[in-house]
């Protein structure tokens, strides 16, 4: 962490640091002379001495987790600065990004994209990050438009990103932002001491109880957003005489029914951590996570619904004795063990770590079998349907429809009852579920060669073994279900009874397994004026589907194990840095990163067969930024410039699908996909005085598709011309020529302007106005291929799908652009050592409809239907929306001692 650089002329600005309510001593925290590279952390007793070696003016910047920054000012003229006593105050904001984690924990699509800003905004003070999760994170926005696959989280150095889709998830310690609160955070190619890393930023959250401050906190909390309770509790030992130092912390949250209609939430974590000192040189740590959460989950739904139901409508859930029951729920439980290894001396650190994690995560949803389709919002059921027939317009039969889908927007859980009388079940509620067993083991070494070249060594190797099958949770009264697919009357399992009951598994089962081996070297340098870093990664990865049923309709290749796939990848990335003075300083970052596909796009359909995307290769990243950084007494900033380009990306997705080479359902496999970010970033935040700040805030990128991806489709039942078949058993419909079209990543453009008045008696009050723009829903791959010009009756061209017709047709179209303004306030009191804090916060005042995401859908994958469906300008098969929270609000209460 300590980069000094001492020289002939070497001077020193000591001091020490206190906590202005306890007056005792501040060991934690890090000093910085920005611009400088120079930073340590106070000793024990609170004292510090930096060496400085350049003259001129700095700005000393004292940052410790709990306490308001201090920045002071010093020149240094050739004589050492003493300056004495500097007390820090207890910072009332930390409680407004604790509890940012949490608000934005809410979910708009089945992705946990929007957690890895609140994850980064809890590790630093940057304004454009605090903006980018707190105001922006609403609407979905992504810095830099990245997922977050893209950066790397770990806990106690070991990463918890997951090897089937690359994100780390959240809810494996949601609730716990007590003890997740000491963070270490690298921003975008930066160097970390702990990994090599993604191009997003790397965090590493630290647990340590001996970092923690001692004591009892409490708190609750009350929202209408994702929960509408909250209720933590943490407690903390001081040091004690044998070394040992524990922590445990706990918390509940609940809701019947959040902001969107039927979702309920009921989640609780409990943590344990046992610190103990074996000397000044080894300590041991043994840390227990368990976070479990249950959610109702929404839908996107289409324009045509919302404006017939409004926004925070969900189709999934239906009153059952008078009760709400959603039926598409998500469970995640995996707890996490963990034992560390700390060795720390003044050169050299080592911390090597073991960490277990098993769990299930699970989906529900509805199944039915020679049934009707239970979803209200089904396209049958909508006005639209009968407006946009072939046939011609019926408007007497779109209003029935109307009427009829007022008076039933629910789900009918009695209908189901009534339907499943018989034997065999018509209905059957079900869980997807994902069995885990993961290991990990880490080693990380951090190595001070010199006074001013520091090397990063780093050991991964991590298992991961996921059992994947779907359960029957609920067969509404009927004796079994029939495991037969309804498309094809073919069994699921030959080899296994095809009568299924209650609690046994059905339609598929398999075994996934990858290893994944991976080390990184890192060197860094200072000098006067000149900083920097190069680093190399290597990654090598193995996967294996094992499959438990023999599929007839893959009688050959679903049972049993199937080919291993192996990757090996290298990274290099490096950066420098330049004091121009010590106010201002520009920094270069840059790398090219090798990295396997994730196991979620490697196999075509895991759940039939051991069939492996065709030609599958790894993905290069290339990157690079450039930053300027402003530190001036009353006015602090960043200014940043970026260029990312992903190349050879895989995806595969799953859908049903009308298309000029057949009907069914498809797996659709993408090769040979690039994208393009870039964009700027711009931060500021100045000083009017000690009591007030203003803040202004810019993101402008530009995200696009870069190249024409190959598209290859699988047919679940044949359901095409056999002479379209390839070997591997897929349709090539070749390119798609999407290159050049938007991609669905947030809001591409976002400005925010902030004012915030902090009061001399522990109060404070914040205003945020936002305004978004340029968000794309996610466009249809299928319709952008020559297939979508084959009439399917014919398989010849329809004579009217001319490219301009065709343009005009799927044509892009960016959502609303919209406005939201945020409050957020605050008091503190501090009683005879009892610390008692109240947050509060209230996010889209004006209540504003605005769309965070959606996407098209493929089902008219022909250009007849799609053009019949888009006559009437009410299309039955839209563009389906993700709606934003209207006006929320959240309130919090806590008490230390």
């Amino acid at each position: 962490m300590c980069q000094m650089i001492i020289g002939q002329e070497t001077n020193y600005v000591s001091g020490t640091v206190l906590s202005a309510y306890s007056k005792g001593p501040i060991s934690e925290g890090v000093i910085t002379l920005e611009g400088s590279n120079n930073s340590l952390k106070p000793d024990k007793e609170g004292f510090f001495k930096l060496p400085v070696i350049t003259r001129g003016s700095f700005i000393l910047n004292i940052t410790v987790p709990g306490f308001m920054p201090k920045r002071i000012p010093v020149f240094f003229e050739g004589d050492d600065i003493a300056l004495g006593t500097i007390f820090l105050e207890q910072d009332i904001e930390r409680d407004k990004i604790d509890n940012l984690v949490t608000l934005t924990d809410a979910e708009f699509s089945d992705e946990d994209d929007t957690m890895i800003a609140a994850g980064l905004l809890q590790a630093t003070r940057d304004i454009f990050l605090k903006r980018a999760a707190f105001d922006f994170g609403q609407a979905f926005f992504r810095v830099r438009g990245y997922d977050s696959r893209n950066g790397t989280v770990m806990i106690n150095g070991i990463s918890m990103n997951k090897l089937f889709d690359g994100r780390p998830q959240w809810n494996n310690w949601g609730g716990l932002n007590d003890v997740t609160r000491n963070q270490n955070y690298a921003n975008g190619l930066h160097a970390s001491e702990y990994t090599f890393g993604g191009i997003l930023g790397n965090t590493n959250l630290d647990t340590r109880p001996s970092g923690l401050r001692p004591g009892f906190r409490f708190s609750v909390s009350a929202s209408n957003r994702t929960y509408t309770g909250r209720a933590m509790a943490t407690y903390t030992s001081p040091k004690q005489k044998n070394g040992l130092t524990y922590s445990v912390s706990t918390s509940r949250r609940w809701a019947k029914e959040g902001y969107i209609d039927g979702t309920l939430y009921d989640a609780y974590s409990v943590f344990g951590a046992l610190e103990f000192e074996i000397d000044s040189k080894n300590s041991l740590m043994a840390t227990a996570i368990m976070a479990s959460n249950r959610r109702g989950r929404s839908s996107a739904i289409t324009e045509e619904v919302q404006d017939l139901v409004g926004n925070r409508y969900n189709p999934y859930w239906g009153y059952q004795n008078g009760e709400i029951r959603n039926s598409r729920e998500r469970k995640i439980a995996e707890p996490i063990l963990m034992v560390n290894h700390y060795y720390e001396t003044d050169k050299f650190n080592l911390n090597t770590g073991i960490s277990y994690q098993s769990g299930i995560h699970s989906k529900s949803r509805l199944g039915y079998y020679n049934a009707p389709n239970p979803d209200p919002t089904y396209y049958r059921y909508l006005p639209s349907f009968y407006i946009n027939s072939p046939i011609g317009a019926n408007f007497v039969s779109a209003d029935w429809a109307k009427q009829g889908f007022l008076g039933n927007t629910q789900m009918d859980w009695e209908a189901i009852y009534t339907a499943n009388a018989a034997e065999k079940a018509s209905y059957v509620l079900y869980d997807d579920v994902v069995e885990d067993r993961q290991l990990v083991l880490n080693s990380v070494g951090n190595i001070q060669i010199s006074e001013n070249m520091k090397l990063d060594v780093g050991l991964n190797f991590k298992q991961l073994q996921s059992d994947n099958y779907a359960k029957i949770v609920d067969l509404f009264g009927a004796e079994y279900h029939e495991d037969i697919d309804p498309f094809s009357n073919t069994a699921n399992n030959l080899d296994g009874n095809t009568n299924r009951q209650e609690n046994e598994i059905f339609n598929y089962n398999y075994e996934l397994t990858a290893n994944q081996w991976n080390a990184f070297v890192q060197l860094g340098f200072t000098r006067k004026k000149w900083s920097g870093f190069v680093a190399a990664n290597y990654l090598g990865t193995e996967y294996q589907r094992n499959g438990l049923f023999r599929n007839e309709r893959y009688v050959d290749d679903s049972f049993g194990e199937g080919p291993a796939v192996d990757f090996s990848n290298f990274g290099y990335k490096g950066g420098v840095s330049y004091q121009i003075t010590g106010r201002h300083w520009i920094r270069l970052n840059g790398g090219v990163i090798e990295r396997p596909p994730v196991l979620q796009n490697t196999f075509i359909n895991p759940r039939e067969n051991n069939g492996i995307v065709s030609n599958l290769q790894s993905e290069t990243v290339s990157s690079i930024d450039f930053n300027y950084f402003l530190r001036l007494p009353k006015l602090t900033g960043r200014l940043t410039g970026f260029y990312s380009r992903f190349q050879n990306t895989t995806d595969v997705n799953y859908f049903f699908v009308d298309a000029g080479v057949g009907s069914d359902f498809v797996q659709e496999v993408i090769t040979d996909l690039d994208k393009l970010h870039m964009g700027a970033e711009l931060g500021l935040e100045y000083e009017v005085s000690p009591a007030v700040k203003l803040s202004a805030v810019a993101a402008v990128g530009k995200y696009l598709y870069a190249s024409d991806p190959n598209i290859n489709i699988n047919f679940d039942t044949a359901g095409a011309e056999e002479e379209l078949i390839n070997i591997e058993g897929a349709i090539d419909l070749g390119i798609a020529k999407i290159k050049d079209y938007k991609l669905a990543q947030g809001p591409q453009k976002a400005y925010a302007l902030g004012i915030e008045y902090r009061d001399p008696k522990y109060w404070w009050v914040g205003a945020t106005a936002n305004y978004l723009a340029d968000n794309h829903a996610n466009i249809s791959m299928i319709t952008r291929t020559r297939s979508f010009y084959l009439n399917p009756e014919t398989g010849l061209p329809f004579p009217d799908a001319t490219d301009e017709n065709v343009a005009r047709l799927l044509k892009q179209s960016p959502m609303d652009n919209f406005y939201l303004l945020n409050l957020v306030g605050g008091k503190s009191w501090l009683r005879k050592g009892k610390y008692i804090s109240v947050f509060a916060s209230i996010n889209n005042v004006f209540d504003t409809v605005f769309k965070t995401g959606g996407y098209e859908q493929s089902r008219n994958g022909n250009y007849g239907q799609l053009k019949q469906d888009n006559l009437s300008g009410n299309p039955s098969f839209a563009t389906k929306y993700w709606y934003g929270y209207g006006r929320t609000y959240f309130l919090n209460i806590a008490y230390s001692f």
